[in-house]
């Protein structure tokens, strides 16, 4: 499902308005980042921002829906599937 709203080259085209979709989007974007590693905010736009321009929203919506946690500036996965 999520490949219907990525481009050729693996960017996001539109980032979902409906939830359903918008979760999905977020939960793969959730793979870019490693369990158990911090990130500062700057390395977390940097990653955000190779898959769509609006890296701030993308952000926000990852820490508010729980995929990301934020602490003092810095950004650690704290949602999404895992693959084992």
């Amino acid at each position: 499902m999520v490949a219907n709203f990525l481009d050729a080259d693996g960017r996001l085209r539109t980032i979902p308005s409906r939830r359903a979709k918008l979760l999905v989007v977020l939960d793969h974007l959730a793979q870019s980042f490693e369990l158990g590693r911090t990130y500062p905010e700057s390395e977390v736009n940097e990653i955000l921002a190779r898959s769509h321009p609006d890296f701030a929203a993308l952000r926000r919506y990852l820490v508010e829906d729980r995929f990301l946690s934020r602490e003092d500036g810095h950004y650690w996965r704290s949602g999404g599937t895992v693959d084992v």
